[in-house]
């Protein structure tokens, strides 16, 4: 039995199931976190290695080649990348997304433990990190204080981080900027010379005076006690009383007769400024597989509590809330969901005029999406972005069946039928070729999960959300649907006498507003008109196809002409941007500091109401640790994040913003390099375009660099940000020891090194303590005797002998030029020019690079590579490009296997090149570029297209069956099929009507993908309904059918022979024309 037969025969039990379907569904959507995208394992792993006291060219030799060569075994490596600095080398390992990250790190820690030997002495054991996104910051907050910034620190640490970290899901807090307090104990080197102490006297009598220790036990009677000696500093004041030596006329030298003690916070390295006010950054960041927006709900509300119990003076700002965009860009989806349900039903309603019919095909839509959810939580995602991005794509597929079904019925219905029987009759007729056009989605969808690369991971939920959303709208079509129709649809009227029917037509003509005056008039208009249109192209075919050709040949001429260009992903207007300045290698971080309050200005100066917040960050903090990682801030480095209003609150877009700044800030002349662009969570922009040098001699690739980075800002005209990766090289200092003077007075070089280095940067000599918190005790030389060679020249070095000489006594001190950081990739010296778009696109801005490369005189010594998004972009193009022909090659598969043709299928398939011609129209008309989830669009195109072609097709087969001519059977196929065909493509076009035209935050990355399904859609449509029927015709002109007939007839079924008379039985198609089950039902 039929299963659409059983779902009439048995309504309770189907019902129940999709009542069960339901509970399901909407019990898995809560269960369900809310992220931006699924939580994924990006494919870096980083090893890093610490050599102090080496430059950049000792590390790259002796750490980071080793280890290259050593790593460049590892299984599944796809690009090494390193890069040595002062102190530090960082490797970085880049795998195929979706490679196993966690068996790779096995792999890595065998060799980084093969090769530790082989590294010089002193060299710290490798650290091996792997990166996930889970460490960028889901929310970064601003504190501001006037009285009480120099506590803020502490402030913060025992009022805000302590309190956050009991939030369930947070996984690190990190304050930046806050004020530490230190106490300086500044020394005069004249003083010290006179009473012929050295530094380290002074430091270490600091220390000796600043004790706890335990002294034993004594035991007195039957008690015993513990004795502790408490000499620890209460105050930094008791400093200055320290006695350090006595003379040898007997007087005692204290602290304060050779240094002023100060009790400050630390000198100035890193400025924080938000708002232009002095503050600190508090950066959160979650755990693996936390909520996002459960733990931002709790961070805001947590702090609407701490802010009561903190100073009047401070003010929290939020300058980043991750939360702020997922949640924008998931109600921007929900908001089109909702607009596109509307519009279906609106649509459904429109065309069958039955508000029974439109409740019956709207039920698909909740029970088909629900599923999703049950698929969400049973593979552990979460509701993002993709995922409802899946249901807006599927929202207008999922009731094409259930259309196609019902309309059927309906005709059924109004040729005399009872509900019950039209149910099994026409779902009997149409069911096969439903089943088809899922298969053909499928054939579509399923494929996307197998995409390779970042493209994959995003697509792979979206191809098994879609596949199984539409199995199941399937599914419920062709059981759900018929037991509803054959309960909740009216039979058509049946009169005993021609008077009592004479009597009804009288009342129905007093109505003057029923659908068949109204709108059902119009549309039998139309369905003549079509008919009639129909006849006359199968009449003139050659007119019909030659205007069809020279449609598509003009329509694609934009593409040809490069009109339309090419992007990776689509920028968002998020209302935040990031800017970066270089200023002249060597400014003091007074002078930076002075130019960003300048650049501060001109932001509120050009941005106006605007602008919400500046964060600013200036210097390097020498304590940052792992964040040697990520930045490599210096003194001559501004870092700014600006937020903005909402896009729909300003008349200005972030990027026209972008331009006004970058155009103001190259009037800077102290300003080098100066990037505008986009700021995100943790992201670079979605299109960039970077190219890599390869060339070991550092004077020629940086001459070469410099000069394509002049002619391409010369000569191409949407290149902005330019900004080369390799920073100048660098003034140092070079102390350069004679051995036979230092083994005269005794010394050794790490000796005099250490008192070099105590007397510049500083000796620790201590903590005070108070509250339970420890406060560096730092012992150096008065800033004004170590600002100059000259001063340096003339530091004072203890001899074991306990005598006093300079410096310049024991080495020379010169000065030399050395590059700050040495990149490499796959084992090559490189450096990258990264260039940024700017109303162009991606392909268009590669290209204008690529001519100037060609013009270019590129010395035999260095090797050029376009890479960047433009790199992943040519290769999810390619990739796009041979699952395209794969999913063609599957749909043409399912398509022949149904009609059990060849040519069929061409038919159908020739309606696809004109869904192209219309996407490009739409690019071309609304001034868009493709992008990946553009072309991701024009995949999803070869399902949709040929759906309505299936049950065209499939239709005038059936009729052909019933012996029609051809050309009538085309043409009365076109009008019976014109309402499905038109509905569906409606419904799937308004489906994608909100997607295309959303103004919400995030929306940009869908458009594309809108657009181009509406425009390829539109014209499709018409092909099918013109182009598909006149092939028809034309494939079948020489009377095929007719043929197929004659050769039936002659085909003997069974003979049967008895012993009197012979006799022949057969049966001819006539006799059984309908093969299906329920034949027998429907005659």
């Amino acid at each position: 039995m039929a299963i659409y037969k059983t779902a009439i025969n048995k309504p309770i039990t189907t019902g129940l199931i999709f009542v069960a379907v339901i509970v399901l569904g909407l019990f898995s959507l809560s269960r369900l976190p809310i992220d931006q995208m699924p939580e994924m394992d990006p494919p870096y792993v980083t090893v890093m290695t610490t050599y102090a006291g080496a430059n950049a060219s000792e590390i790259e030799t002796n750490i980071t080649k080793i280890i290259e060569n050593s790593l460049n075994s590892v299984d599944g490596l796809k690009n090494i990348t390193s890069n040595s600095r002062d102190n530090l080398s960082v490797v970085t390992l880049e795998f195929e997304w979706g490679s196993d990250i966690d068996e790779a790190l096995n792999d890595i820690r065998s060799y980084v433990d093969l090769v530790y030997d082989n590294l010089p002495d002193g060299v710290t054991r490798p650290m091996i990190l792997k990166l996930n996104s889970s460490a960028m910051p889901v929310m970064v907050y601003g504190f501001t204080a006037k009285e009480s910034y120099s506590g803020l620190d502490r402030i913060l640490e025992d009022n805000v981080v302590n309190v956050l970290n009991r939030i369930d899901g947070i996984g690190n807090i990190t304050v930046s900027g806050a004020p530490e307090r230190y106490v300086y104990i500044d020394l005069d080197p004249k003083q010290l010379d006179a009473y012929g102490l050295s530094l380290e006297q002074v430091g270490n009598a600091i220390s000796t005076n600043n004790l706890d220790l335990a002294s034993g036990t004594v035991k007195m009677g039957k008690e015993q006690y513990q004795m502790r000696v408490k000499g620890e500093y209460v105050e930094s004041s008791e400093i200055s009383d320290i006695a350090i030596a006595t003379t040898p006329m007997g007087k005692q030298i204290f602290v304060r007769d050779v240094a002023t003690v100060r009790d400050t916070i630390k000198d100035l390295s890193l400025d924080e400024k938000i708002n232009r006010h002095d503050g600190a950054r508090l950066i959160i960041t979650k755990q693996t597989g936390a909520n996002t927006v459960q733990i931002a709900r709790e961070v805001r509300a947590e702090m609407e509590k701490i802010k009561k119990t903190l100073p009047p003076d401070i003010e929290i700002t939020n300058i980043r809330d991750g939360s702020e965009e997922i949640v924008n860009a998931i109600n921007g989806l929900t908001e089109s969901i909702f607009y596109a349900l509307l519009f279906v039903i609106l649509v459904v309603l429109i065309f069958l005029g039955n508000w029974r019919a439109t409740i019956i095909i709207s039920l698909t839509i909740p029970i088909s999406l629900v599923t999703s959810f049950i698929y969400l939580l049973l593979v552990d995602s979460s509701l993002n972005i993709i995922s409802l991005a899946s249901l807006t794509v599927a929202i207008g597929m999922v009731v094409d069946d259930a259309i196609v079904v019902l309309e059927n019925i309906s005709k059924h219905i109004e040729r005399g039928e009872n509900p019950r029987e039209a149910a099994i009759c026409a779902t009997n007729e149409v069911w096969t070729s439903v089943i088809a056009t899922t298969l053909v989605l499928v054939a579509v969808f399923v494929p996307l999960t197998m995409l390779p690369g970042m493209m994959g991971i995003f697509m792979k939920e979206l191809g098994w959300i879609v596949t199984i959303v539409v199995c199941v709208s399937t599914t419920a079509a062709i059981t759900l649907i018929p037991m509803l129709s054959s309960k909740m649809l009216k039979e058509k009227p049946f009169y005993l006498t021609e008077e009592a029917r004479k009597e009804a037509e009288e009342k129905q003509a007093q109505k003057k507003f029923t659908f068949d005056k109204t709108i059902g008039r119009v549309f039998n208009s139309i369905d003549a008109a079509y008919a009639n249109l129909l006849r006359w192209c199968l009449r003139h075919k050659r007119i019909t196809l030659l205007i069809a050709l020279v449609f598509f040949v003009v329509s694609i001429l934009p593409m040809v002409l490069g009109t339309i260009g090419m992007d990776f992903m689509k920028e968002q207007d998020n209302g935040r941007m990031s800017i970066t300045a270089e200023l002249q290698r060597g400014t003091r971080i007074e002078e930076t500091l002075k130019t960003a309050r300048h650049m501060e200005d001109d932001i509120y100066r050009i941005l106006g109401d605007d602008v919400l917040v500046v964060s600013t960050s200036a210097g390097s903090n020498d304590d940052a640790g792992m964040a040697a990682l990520f930045s490599a801030t210096t003194n001559n480095k501004i870092s700014m994040t600006v937020r903005c209003t909402k896009k729909y609150d300003r008349e200005k877009s972030i990027f026209d913003m972008q331009e006004e700044l970058r155009k103001c800030f190259a009037e800077y002349p102290e300003i080098v390099t100066c990037q505008v662009n986009q700021g995100g969570m943790g992201m670079g922009s979605n299109n960039s375009l970077s190219v890599e040098i390869f060339g070991y001699d550092f004077d020629q690739t940086t001459a070469f660099t410099q000069d394509l980075r002049k002619r391409i800002e010369q000569n191409v005209p949407g290149a902005r940000d330019m900004k080369i990766s390799r920073d100048e090289d660098r003034a140092e200092l070079k102390i350069t020891f004679d051995k036979q003077k230092l083994a005269l007075h005794g010394l050794s070089g790490s000796a005099v090194a250490m008192y070099v280095r105590n007397r510049v940067n500083g000796m620790l000599a201590g903590y005070l303590k108070e509250d339970g918190e420890e406060y560096n005790i730092l012992v150096r030389l008065q800033e004004k005797y170590r600002s100059s060679i000259t001063d340096i020249e003339q530091l004072s070095i203890p001899t074991p002998t306990g005598k006093i000489i300079k410096l310049n006594e024991l080495a020379t001190i010169e000065e030399y030029w050395c590059p700050p950081t040495i990149e490499r990739k796959n084992r090559q010296r490189y450096l990258t020019l990264t260039v940024m778009p700017y109303n162009t696109s991606l392909q268009e801005l590669a290209h204008g690079v690529e001519s100037e490369l060609e013009q270019m005189n590129i010395p035999s010594e260095i090797h050029v590579d376009l890479a960047g998004n433009y790199k992943d972009q040519q290769d999810s193009t390619r990739d796009m490009m041979m699952l395209g022909a794969l999913i063609i090659m599957l749909v043409y598969i399912v398509m022949a296997s149904q009609f059990e043709s060849f040519s069929k299928p061409f038919i159908i398939m020739f309606s696809i090149p004109f869904a192209i011609s219309g996407v490009v129209l739409m690019m071309f008309f609304t001034g868009n570029n493709i992008d990946m989830i553009g072309l991701l669009g024009l995949i999803l195109l070869i399902g949709i297209v040929v759906k309505n072609g299936i049950v065209l097709v499939d239709y005038i087969n059936l009729m052909r069956e019933r012996n029609m001519p051809l050309n009538e059977a085309i043409a009365v196929s076109g009008q019976s099929r014109l309402r499905p065909v038109l509905m569906t493509a409606f419904t799937t076009i308004l489906g994608m009507i909100p997607m295309a035209t959303s103004t919400s935050e995030g929306s940009e990355l869908w458009t594309t993908m809108g657009l181009v399904v509406i425009g390829g859609l539109l014209v499709s449509t018409l092909v099918t309904l013109i182009v598909v029927p006149v092939l028809y015709g034309v494939f079948n002109r020489k009377g095929e059918h007719e043929k197929e007939a004659k050769r039936r007839k002659k085909f003997i079924f069974m003979q049967i022979e008895d012993d009197n008379e012979p006799a022949k039985q057969t049966i001819t198609p006539n006799q059984n024309t309908n093969s299906n089950e329920s034949s027998t039902d429907c005659i």
